[in-house]
């Protein structure tokens, strides 16, 4: 599929007074507008006017997660004491009573990524495994998980072996974690790398979509 970016003008002069399908084209939006959708958007100009489409061809073919301060709010080696349990109104708790909870965006974010056959892979250095993947049961969010690493270590051997067990190229691959560490050591490998401050949230991932995009232009 064309970019609308790398059409002449007169090829689509008549979008100007009506509107385009949104399954052919993806639709334009003056600048400055906010898009109803998840993904990216980059300017283009026709003559004096500056419109707005999305870039919906440039996703990754796997993308990443951090868990803790990424998904939910604690250290789940630290913060919280497994084993787990959901209680009957549905809240989930720990074995002291206390209420855990993921960032309010992640079940969202997780369901947008799926919707648009984005393969998810949680990356996680934590020593708590157990207790990690008995949280992403008791949220429902091991469904979307595919590929799951979740063990002590550098994060590099976690992408070497979501590498070699998907075949998906590091460039093509994004990562999101609250750790900078984390970000400096995997980013060397050619994968796109968003830190995360306060939680994975819509908007994050609407920012991280839009610097993985904007790294296939040189590819």
């Amino acid at each position: 599929m064309a970019l609308l970016r790398d059409l002449q003008p007169d090829s689509f002069s008549l979008a100007l007074y009506g509107r385009f399908s949104m399954a052919r084209w993806g639709g334009l939006l003056a600048t400055g507008t906010l898009p109803s959708t998840l993904w990216p958007w980059e300017k283009i100009h026709v003559g004096v006017l500056c419109l707005r489409a999305p870039v919906m061809a440039r996703l990754p073919k796997l993308a990443v997660f951090d868990l803790d301060y990424t998904l939910w709010p604690f250290w789940v080696d630290t913060h919280v004491d497994p084993p787990f349990r959901s209680s009957s109104d549905g809240t989930i708790r720990d074995s002291r009573g206390q209420t855990v909870r993921l960032y309010p965006d992640v079940p969202e974010i997780m369901v947008r990524l799926q919707g648009h056959g984005v393969p998810i892979a949680a990356a996680s250095r934590t020593g708590e495994i157990e207790g990690a993947n008995q949280l992403l049961e008791l949220f429902d969010l091991a469904r979307y998980f595919v590929y799951r690493e979740i063990y002590p270590g550098i994060k590099v051997t976690h992408f070497e072996r979501l590498q070699k067990k998907t075949g998906v190229s590091f460039s093509q691959m994004i990562f999101f974690d609250d750790e900078k560490r984390n970000i400096v050591d995997v980013s060397k490998l050619g994968v796109t790398c968003i830190h995360v401050q306060n939680g994975m949230t819509l908007q994050t991932l609407t920012q991280g979509l839009e610097t993985f995009a904007k790294a296939q232009v040189g590819l």
